[in-house]
């Protein structure tokens, strides 16, 4: 239903695997000195007898090991991190393209731009004694000298511009949280002049996760912090109050990397991707390193031109840990056609956690747990990597449903109705003693105790989860590569008629 010429076709092609390559290629010549590996792994010959049991055997653990001690190479020669926008991630970028290269793939970076907010110290007094704040994202900071003033409580949840009494003009305006978004209150307490605003929470505890947007400017150039419930009280009856904050936002440079095989079908297009920068806080060895060298040396045991009926497109995105910016990007910078051409997704994103599980994303909503089932097409995913669980490993492995709960780079395709799917070893989430009957480990202890920390190493690695996992990334890209025949590898009649922009 959706045949095109050959030159269409072609144009498409080039303009999702090459775009942006000038660019992508300046920055890689830019941050060639990044660059630690000195002695980068040998790459074995892709497999010729191609099967999704062929090549989930020629993706070994050994092999996946040697990307992830590279990786850790790199963040160990950049001051622990790989980071979008960091030298280090630049280094990862630049091992991920050269080794594509030299299996023989044509690789585009294409560069994306966003902006990063960074905070420092809070500094809130009210009559000189120190109260714990936190700062809300995409605050401006006070810059040399603290904001001072009288607080001001402000009527209502300060969602409409008569909840600000005139004294707020050159004070410190209190408000609740509640109703309307915290950029809305912080707008209107600008506009009624205030200096500063102190948003109190409206349940116990402190004021985490709260952020302005920077989505929709202006943002409000008066520094907005946050505090506990308890402490209203206390900032309300102060007769001043002095707050001094850190913060900024910095505009930042990354970069995705792109590679498609040269065969097989481009109007029908597999897509793999994981995520390949790290939290700025650690190395991001199986967060995630794991499903970086994973998704790699697939790559390279596919090679670039196997005998396959769809193309597979490799995607290594920038920015995931900054809020799945680089595959958004990629999505933003597809027209209808290209997106129409793309039959499925699979995202693969922490694959050795230490005290591991084995979770297949829950394409069917089998859980009824969270957010519902993907796109059509998505249990059909769901059930060939439950297939691979079952039968290709030694010993039959029992899988537990994840939730698309939009944590991962898969997000941005199931919003345009692509068909999703994928594998992880879970996070910070806390082990169950059910899930220790099923896969050993220790209850009541995160599945990675070291997500999103500097002991993210490559010494935390559970080898034997990596191993499996590895295996099953190779099996479902060549299962759905070779469009094996069945309701369970190849998208039903709903899917190839999708049309949503």
């Amino acid at each position: 239903m959706r045949k095109r010429t050959l030159i269409a076709t072609t144009l498409a092609l080039l303009l999702v695997v090459s775009g942006c390559a000038s660019a992508g290629d300046q920055a890689a010549q830019k941050s060639a000195e990044n660059t630690s590996i000195s002695s980068p792994p040998s790459i074995a010959p892709p497999i010729t007898d191609l099967s999704p049991e062929s090549l989930a055997r020629g993706v070994t653990v050994d092999n996946v090991m040697r990307h992830l001690k590279a990786l850790q190479q790199v963040a160990d020669d950049h001051h622990g991190n790989r980071a979008a926008g960091t030298p280090g991630y630049d280094a990862s970028v630049d091992y991920v393209a050269d080794m594509l290269r030299r299996a023989g793939f044509t690789v585009s970076t294409p560069t994306f731009e966003y902006t990063r907010f960074e905070s420092g110290p809070v500094d809130l007094k009210a009559d000189g004694i120190a109260i714990d704040a936190t700062v809300l994202q995409y605050t401006t900071g006070t810059g040399d000298h603290p904001v001072t003033g009288n607080p001001v409580t402000v009527g209502g949840f300060g969602c409409v511009a008569s909840d600000y009494p005139a004294a707020t003009r050159g004070a410190i305006a209190v408000v609740t949280r509640g109703t309307c978004q915290f950029v809305d209150k912080a707008r209107l307490a600008e506009a009624a002049g205030a200096r500063g605003v102190i948003v109190v929470n409206n349940v116990p505890g402190k004021l985490a996760g709260a952020t302005l947007g920077d989505e929709e400017p202006p943002v409000p150039t008066i520094p907005v912090v946050g505090v506990a419930a308890g402490a209203g009280d206390q900032v309300r009856a102060a007769r001043s109050i002095s707050l001094s904050v850190t913060a900024g936002n910095k505009k930042i440079l990354s970069r995705n990397v792109i590679a498609q095989t040269t065969t097989g079908s481009a109007d029908d297009v597999v897509l793999a991707g994981a995520h390949l920068d790290s939290v700025p806080a650690g190395p991001g060895i199986n967060d995630n390193g794991t499903g970086t060298a994973a998704l790699l040396e697939t790559a390279l045991r596919l090679g670039s031109a196997p005998r396959v009926a769809r193309a597979v497109r490799f995607a290594f995105w920038g920015a995931e840990e900054e809020g799945l910016i680089g595959s958004t990007r990629y999505v933003e910078s597809l027209d209808v056609p290209q997106r129409q051409a793309l039959a499925l997704y699979l995202n693969f994103d922490m694959l050795g956690s230490p005290n591991f599980g084995y979770f297949v994303y829950d394409g069917d909503d089998s859980a009824r747990d969270g957010a519902g089932p993907g796109p059509d097409g998505s249990a059909g995913i769901e059930r060939v990597l439950n297939r691979f669980y079952a039968t290709f490993p030694a010993q039959p492995i029992t899988t537990q449903p994840g939730d698309f709960d939009g944590r991962s780079d898969y997000g941005p395709f199931i919003a345009i109705g692509v068909p999703a799917g994928g594998v992880d070893t879970g996070a910070e989430q806390k082990k169950t003693p059910e899930q220790v009957r099923l896969w050993g480990g220790t209850a009541g202890q995160p599945f990675d105790p070291n997500y999103h920390s500097p002991r993210d190493t490559i010494d935390n690695v559970n080898n034997g989860a990596l191993a499996v996992n590895a295996s099953a990334v190779a099996y479902g890209v060549a299962t759905y590569a070779l469009a094996v025949a069945g309701p369970d590898a190849v998208p039903g009649p709903r899917v190839r008629q999708r049309t949503q922009p």
